[in-house]
């Protein structure tokens, strides 16, 4: 909702797309299922502006290649169409018709929504509403010649792309502003509960806009995607806590080590900078520097502070040499290109 309310505020000319992602923390309102917290995170993408089915395939191959690159193997990309508002009647229709003669048996919320919201019916999660699922019209065969036509240029597209789907004639994403295609990707590794990620296109009219906006996107909750992750024996994502610790020793020294850390987290190496503030031993902040999985650690005390000199240790091969502080950078930029070359010879 607030990347929508910030592509509103944003404006779109006529013709103008917009692609953006967001991620960050949500809350949500309902009871926690499976795997799901009060509070959670979110990442999602946001294609907005445009009415190409093959913008769709591009979102939901962008999903696959996302889980791809971060380690979450085995899941399966499950699709249907909600079709046009214009489609909506004989849908409804033909689903009130399938349920009713089993609304006794389907939960209290289901039962409300025989009249409010049938097509909340297939999302539910209750055991019993999902036996009264099986059987029910696939959706697709009662849309209209447009909404069929967009949906089967939709699967081409993903045909195109090398990405593997299959159709899911039950699958519906419950809010009223979704249009079209509707995605969603499964894990095994999650249970029950096994909705990975989702999407869909949509169209949304929002306060103060004249048009509705159009697009397509998708969201993943973090929380799920480590526990997909964990699923498959991979650790948590992350590189270690630094990659240069500067070992100060002395009361002139720490302040100074202080200084230095500002100063390299200012250069463009790119470089994660801790630096030994208690006064702690050699052999203790060493150690700490291990712990962080340094790569270096740029030792300073009384007789570099007064030399203006500094030593830097290479963690690995515990080498060590003794440099002007003005050629450091020089010196830590090369260190960093290093196993690089190293590689490609």
């Amino acid at each position: 909702a607030g990347a929508m309310r910030a592509i509103a505020c944003h404006g779109l000319a006529d013709g103008e797309q917009l692609r953006v992602f967001y991620m960050g923390p949500m809350f949500r309102g309902e009871r926690p299922a499976a795997g799901r917290r009060r509070q959670f995170h979110q990442v999602g993408v946001e294609a907005v502006g445009g009415l190409e089915p093959y913008q769709d395939a591009e979102a939901i191959a962008m999903l696959v290649h996302y889980l791809e690159a971060i380690g979450v193997s085995g899941g399966r990309v499950r699709l249907n169409s909600r079709g046009l508002p214009e489609d909506r009647a004989a849908v409804s229709a033909a689903m009130r018709q399938h349920f009713a003669p089993r609304a006794q048996d389907m939960c209290p919320d289901c039962q409300r929504r025989l009249d409010s919201n049938v097509w909340r019916i297939l999302d539910c999660k209750n055991p019993a509403c999902q036996a009264a699922v099986e059987g029910a019209p696939k959706m697709v065969d009662l849309l209209g010649d447009e909404s069929r036509g967009f949906f089967a240029a939709v699967c081409r597209g993903l045909d195109q792309l090398g990405v593997a789907y299959e159709l899911a004639p039950r699958l519906v994403r419950g809010l009223d502003y979704y249009v079209h295609t509707v995605f969603e990707v499964v894990h095994s590794g999650l249970g029950a509960q096994d909705a990975l990620a989702g999407g869909g296109r949509y169209r949304i009219g929002l306060p103060g806009v004249k048009r509705p906006l159009d697009g397509v996107g998708f969201a993943a909750g973090m929380e799920r995607l480590l526990m997909a992750r964990e699923s498959l024996g991979l650790k948590a994502a992350g590189r270690p806590g630094a990659d240069v610790f500067i070992v100060a020793l002395g009361d002139e020294a720490i302040p100074a080590g202080l200084g230095l850390a500002q100063a390299l987290r200012r250069t463009d190496l790119g470089l994660r900078v801790l630096a030994g503030l208690g006064g702690r031993s050699l052999k203790a902040q060493m150690r700490a520097a291990h712990r962080e999985g340094a790569r270096w650690a740029l030792i300073l005390g009384d007789n570099e502070l007064a030399a203006g000199t500094i030593v830097c240790k290479t963690m690995a091969t515990s080498q060590q040499e003794t440099l002007r502080r003005d050629d450091l950078v020089d010196w830590l930029r090369q260190a960093a290109a290093a196993p690089a070359a190293a590689a490609s010879t």
